[in-house]
């Protein structure tokens, strides 16, 4: 059997067994809704919302617990879920399910699923003690005693070709009005604004080079596909201290944690994994980088 058979039939099979788990789901529906009765709080066709799953949702956006008795939360919140089951069933109607596409990004969102399950278990085994929480306190103090609100005049545009000239071209820029002219004249989109900085938000490193900053230094960051050039007016000082300081510093403790466990699993999966063919030479090569 030659190369391109055989990579049919793994998709056959990645098919197969993805219909397999549909129909699995689709057979388990009804028993969810019996197991549910008297929890049910809509329906939709064969579709049932439970309070089991408006909570879930009432979870993922964030709602506090006493805002999911307002009628107004619950009026657009399962106004969204009914809709999504809606929409589900036509879905299944028109048989996406069955197209393979389709079936590849379900299994992707199942393993995502599963994998933050996994690493949020293994982080919340090994929560911070007391004495963790005041170390971490007392090692960032950008973060908390020492926390301040930096008010910035701040340029933003969208880094493409064009923008990264300009990024090039102003590593040591003392005054924003170049800079603006720059992107003008370059015919880049950008908007220039009052705003605010948290020192919360910004590396120790970076927090040291604001503070020792003169009076005509302007600094560039990026944020997402965008680039911001900003120049600090004034700052205030915001400590963060007693209970709240302890939740936030869980907080970010609990992401250094979930980063961490998500890079040992990286490693432990590259030492597990076998790759074929180009795509051996290929990660090969990547290794050979970061030696």
């Amino acid at each position: 059997m030659g190369a391109l058979p055989v990579r049919l039939c793994r998709l056959a099979v990645i098919i197969g067994c993805c219909g397999f788990i549909l129909a699995a789901c689709g057979k388990k529906s009804g028993d969810q809704a019996a197991a549910s009765k008297g929890q049910v709080v809509a329906h939709v066709g064969d579709e049932v919302v439970t309070t089991q799953e408006l909570d879930n949702e009432f979870r993922l956006a964030n709602v506090p617990i006493d805002k999911q008795k307002d009628p107004e939360f619950i009026k657009r919140v399962l106004g969204e879920l009914v809709a999504r089951k809606y929409l589900l069933q036509q879905a299944l109607t028109a048989k996406l399910d069955r197209e393979p596409g389709v079936l590849l990004d379900l299994l992707r969102s199942r393993e995502q699923v599963l994998e933050s399950a996994f690493l949020t278990r293994a982080v919340a085994s090994k929560a911070p003690g007391k004495a963790d929480v005041e170390k971490y306190i007392a090692n960032n103090p950008s973060k908390f005693a020492n926390r301040k609100l930096f008010s910035v005049e701040q340029i933003g545009f969208p880094v493409g070709p064009a923008g990264q000239s300009v990024i090039d071209a102003n590593r040591d820029a003392k005054s924003l009005d170049e800079i603006d002219q720059q992107l003008t004249s370059a015919g880049i989109p950008h908007g220039r604004q009052m705003g605010t900085l948290n020192s919360s938000d910004l590396p120790q490193d970076f927090y040291n080079s604001i503070e020792a900053k003169k009076a005509d230094d302007v600094f560039f960051v990026r944020s997402g596909p965008n680039g911001v050039f900003f120049k600090v007016k004034g700052d205030e000082a915001r400590p963060l201290e007693g209970e709240a300081a302890a939740n936030f510093a869980r907080q970010l403790l609990r992401a250094d944690a979930l980063k961490a466990e998500a890079g040992m699993a990286a490693y432990s999966a590259n030492l597990e994994a076998k790759y074929e063919g180009e795509y051996a030479k290929i990660m090969q090569q990547g290794e050979n980088r970061k030696n």
